[in-house]
């Protein structure tokens, strides 16, 4: 049975807010333990704790944000862009790093390449959405 284009956005919205809560923790709830275990990064002042609590801010923002979008039919629009706009934009400064800097983590990696596919993926449902509501308001 195939989906309807609503229930694609919204399961795609979904996905993608739950996807990015575990993360956000991860970044800054204890930040000095978790990204060390992880990563051997090393948080050990005040700082840099500040802004990794800020970055898990900003990711529980737009997981919020998502999850309206995909229960608000009018907030779809706008959550979807705004997909896009951080997957692609976290995806284009990790490949700035990885040229620059090299090779980091694998899971770094990982983030990398799901961005990338989640981004494109988000603007093709934006663009299904938004042409679907030009043509409905012509």
């Amino acid at each position: 049975m195939m989906m309807s284009e609503s229930t694609k956005k919204r399961a795609f919205l979904i996905f993608c807010a739950v996807g990015l809560v575990p993360i956000a923790l991860g970044y800054g709830a204890m930040p000095s333990k978790t990204l060390d275990a992880l990563f051997g990064i090393k948080v050990d002042t005040t700082n840099l704790t500040h802004v990794m609590r800020a970055v898990m801010g900003l990711y529980l923002g737009m997981a919020v944000f998502w999850f309206m979008g995909a229960f608000k039919r009018h907030l779809a629009g706008p959550a979807l862009a705004s997909c896009a706009v951080f997957m692609l934009g976290l995806a284009a400064g990790r490949i700035l790093s990885f040229l620059v800097d090299g090779l980091p983590h694998w899971l770094l990696i990982v983030y990398a390449v799901l961005e990338i596919v989640l981004g494109l993926i988000a603007v093709v449902l934006f663009r299904r959405h938004s042409w679907k509501g030009t043509a409905a308001s012509e």
